[in-house]
């Protein structure tokens, strides 16, 4: 009864103040009503209030009067009031009331109001609000329960006016909106709040006063939602690694915050505290066990971060993987992650069609929960990591990409080190670079701050001994010579000295300072190169031949030509047995020089002999190499090499006047010999245009390209081009996209590009990366080589297809330099087209 005759009486003096805000215009009048409305907000004014009429009018009529108090701003009584009492007066009831209803008041005319002064006075009121710390008293307010039991609606209301702050007033005031607005100060200000009201929370706890972190954990998980979780978790991280340090009640009450997450945000809370910890040990004080309690938080954290995404730093899985080594409880969960990741590492399917920053993502995750397991639990997997050992590396090292094959040795090396300490381990050969090494560092034990106590071995000292030991046996090698030699001299010496009567010191020595060392000749006929090479058992005979070889046939064409089949194929067969120094490009300069010199027969040759029998990989892919830089110099002008430029042509001696010729003047000479002393940085032309030669290449284009196309879907015995030799079918493709671009303006290079096209369109979904990418290179190569009008009449019907076709490469293929290149073929074909539609208008206008 008492409570109904408060609200009453309230209502009715409410009531009156509002009459007197919407129709008086005397300023003294106006003032008296703003202070009495003033005292029932401040419970030291010296107004008769009762705290039940103080809290039933901030429960029922507050709203109410700051509605009419916004209302109002259009009219003129502003203007009453100096600026002083101003601010005392109309913002005092905003900034001194219950903080979420002047919040949403403020927000509401601001996104429903057009630009006028008072807008202007609304945003300086709300302004002040944020510089006066009302965020923190509004989040202290929710998390006592002191406020009015709300509805969802009104709660999910103020959640985003509080989250998207910035926006809503960027859109009304932009491009006017005021610096504390702004993303980058609103936000951490924001953070800032919420990390005062936990404070606040830890102080009320210590002192037996019940609390909620209901909200500040939905306006946490809103705020990351909405893709702010940088802003917040910058100063809020550190500030919570901090105080959980040494801290209890500062852990408890980070866990319930945690759990007190709605499930439709957990993500993007985990995802923004995981990047913006140091460290493993402080992800754990802030989450605690949230990953067996939030079946979602786990999900994330097991799954989601470490299988599916990899665009994090390394620094975020060693916190993740860390995380769930460091307690009892979550160990389980570090097993079960360890058997995801061999699983993933050991699919061949995966291996193919996932991109290669995901495979090293993965493997480094490997990598770390292998170096945090204990001895009895590898005893455990042992079985396990074995087989994710044997067929995971048979799938990486299968890849016809070098980093995929380096990342499955550098893993079979760490398993192999962590599953036989003592026994023999794996080792490979491969390039170190930055990447390997951090691959190796992935074993390394983590800093003192974050060790977990197991009794495992340091992995890393066994997997690096042996190199260890070799450079330690190169640096300690001179010291050790200068030993042996030193002791091997004290002998010497003693026998010297008992031998001095025997002494052949008035002997003289021979001169031999001007001997030469006797060396074969090089060969100087292409006949005796070809029998060296055949049939002769001196290394030294058969690397001069080799060098000598790409010069004679150049020199003497006509020779070369009678027995250019016949050195090919004994080049082509030629193996390295005596481990010549450059040994590859002597012999491929040689192949080369034979291809250019006598064309049409070595092609044919070569080209024939790519699809036979008895072949490896390794000739094949050498046939293919030197039809291309066969190709590329046959494609290039002639050049004479006897033939100086003029910029480059040195002053000659003063030659002597031929007697009969007639002399010349003195003054003649004298010019003619300044002009051959002077040089010149700018008189007209510095040399000559060149001169139009014909292209090599066009003529001969059909011999190297129709004939690759042959028996390409024939498996023979040792190769299977459609099968299992992907890096051969790949280096296939691009050799004759590379062959389609040299034949740029050849008549034949409609032909060679229809079947092109026609060869590449049955491979263009392969599984291997690089098969794809020289699909989409030979596609490059058409669109470039053939002309438009060509274009359009020969592939009209699938133009279309084709577009589609690299819209989605260029959209959603794993491999990014895959979607760099169906990018540019989509720019060349809409180039080629434009120009194509072009021409034949210009035609008819002409």
């Amino acid at each position: 009864m008492e409570d109904k005759r408060t609200e009453a009486s309230v209502r009715m003096e409410v009531r009156q103040y509002v009459k007197v805000l919407s129709t008086c215009r005397d300023a003294q009048e106006l003032a008296s009503t703003l202070r009495k409305l003033a005292s029932y907000l401040d419970s030291g004014s010296q107004e008769d209030i009762t705290s039940s009429q103080r809290e039933e009018f901030n429960r029922t009529q507050y709203t109410s009067i700051l509605t009419v108090l916004v209302s109002n701003l259009k009219g003129d009584r502003l203007q009453l009031f100096t600026s002083g009492q101003c601010s005392e007066l109309w913002d005092g009831i905003f900034l001194r009331g219950p903080p979420d209803q002047a919040l949403l008041v403020l927000m509401d005319y601001i996104s429903s109001s057009s630009p006028n002064a008072g807008l202007d006075k609304v945003v300086n009121v709300l302004e002040a609000y944020l510089q006066d710390n009302r965020l923190t008293t509004l989040l202290w307010s929710r998390c006592l329960g002191s406020f009015t039991p709300d509805s969802p609606q009104l709660r999910e209301t103020l959640l985003g006016r509080l989250v998207s702050l910035p926006d809503l007033t960027a859109n009304r005031l932009h491009p006017h909106t005021r610096r504390l607005f702004l993303p980058d100060q609103y936000y951490p200000l924001l953070a800032r709040a919420l990390s005062t009201t936990l404070e606040r929370t830890c102080q009320a706890l210590r002192g037996g006063q019940d609390c909620s972190l209901s909200f500040v954990a939905q306006l946490l998980g809103k705020a990351c939602m909405q893709g702010h979780s940088e802003y917040m978790f910058k100063d809020l991280a550190p500030h919570l690694s901090a105080h959980t340090q040494s801290d209890m009640v500062w852990q408890r009450v980070c866990w319930r915050m945690m759990e007190d997450v709605p499930e439709r945000w957990m993500e993007s809370v985990i995802t923004g505290l995981v990047q913006a910890v140091e460290g493993p040990r402080a992800l754990s004080r802030i989450m605690g066990n949230i990953v067996i309690k939030n079946k979602k938080a786990q999900f994330v954290v097991t799954h989601k971060l470490l299988l599916l995404q990899y665009k994090y730093e390394t620094r975020v899985v060693r916190s993740l993987v860390g995380y769930l080594a460091q307690d009892t409880e979550r160990r389980p969960l570090l097993i079960q992650v360890l058997r995801s990741l061999c699983q993933t590492w050991a699919n061949s399917s995966a291996v193919r069609h996932t991109p290669v920053e995901q495979q090293l993502y993965i493997s480094r995750a490997l990598l770390l929960c292998l170096g945090l397991l204990s001895s009895s639990e590898l005893q455990e997997l042992r079985e396990e990591l074995m087989q994710c050992m044997l067929g995971g590396m048979q799938c990486h090292l299968d890849s016809c990409v070098m980093r995929v094959r380096r990342v499955g040795m550098i893993v079979g090396e760490c398993l192999s080190a962590r599953l036989d300490v003592s026994g023999s381990q794996l080792k490979f050969q491969y390039e170190e670079d930055e990447e390997t090494r951090e691959l190796l560092s992935m074993l390394d034990p983590l800093p003192e701050e974050d060790t977990v106590s197991t009794d495992r071995q340091d992995p890393t000292q066994n997997i690096q001994s042996s190199k260890g030991q070799e450079v330690k046996g190169q640096s300690s090698s001179p010291a050790a010579n200068a030993q042996t030699s030193t002791a091997g001299e004290e002998p010497s010496a003693d026998q010297g000295s008992g031998s001095e009567l025997d002494s052949d010191d008035e002997l003289t020595p021979y001169d031999m300072s001007e001997d030469k060392e006797m060396t074969k000749t090089p060969p100087r006929y292409l006949r005796d190169c070809l029998d060296a090479l055949m049939s002769s058992e001196d290394p030294e005979r058969v690397e001069q031949s080799l060098r000598a070889a790409a010069g004679l046939i150049r020199k003497n064409v006509s020779t070369a030509r009678e027995v250019s089949v016949q050195l090919t194929k004994v080049l082509l067969h030629l193996e390295d047995k005596y481990n010549t120094a450059g040994f590859l490009s002597m012999r491929q300069a040689a192949m080369i020089a034979l291809t250019v010199t006598d064309c049409i027969p070595v092609t044919e040759f070569l080209t024939s002999e790519f699809y036979s029998l008895n072949y490896s990989l390794r000739q094949r892919l050498d046939i293919l190499e030197v039809l291309a830089l066969s190709a590329q110099e046959l494609s290039q002008p002639i050049t004479e090499k006897n033939q100086l430029t003029q910029g480059t042509q040195h002053p000659t001696a003063v030659m002597p006047l031929d007697p009969s010729t007639a002399p010349l003047h003195w003054r003649q000479v004298v010019d003619q010999r300044i002009q051959s002393k002077t040089r010149h940085f700018a008189k007209g032309v510095s040399q000559p245009p060149p001169s139009a030669r014909p292209n090599r290449y066009a003529p001969v284009a059909g011999h190297f390209f129709f004939p690759l196309l042959r028996n390409y879907d024939r498996p023979q015995l040792t190769f299977d081009l459609l099968g299992t030799d992907h890096l051969v079918l790949g280096r296939l493709i691009h050799t004759l996209g590379l062959l389609m671009h040299l034949a740029v303006n050849a008549p034949v290079a409609t032909q060679m590009g229809r079947a092109l096209l026609d060869f590449v369109w049955t491979v263009r979904y392969h599984v291997d990366q690089v098969v794809r990418r020289g699909v989409l290179f030979a596609i490059c190569s058409v669109f470039l080589s053939m002309p438009n009008q060509n274009l359009l009449s020969e592939l009209s019907e699938h133009l279309l297809e084709t577009r589609a076709w690299l819209a989605d490469v260029a959209e959603g293929d794993p491999d990014e330099d895959c979607r760099s290149l169906a990018m540019q073929c989509l720019v060349l074909l809409e180039k080629s087209l434009k120009t194509g539609l072009e021409h034949p208008a210009m035609a008819l206008q002409s």
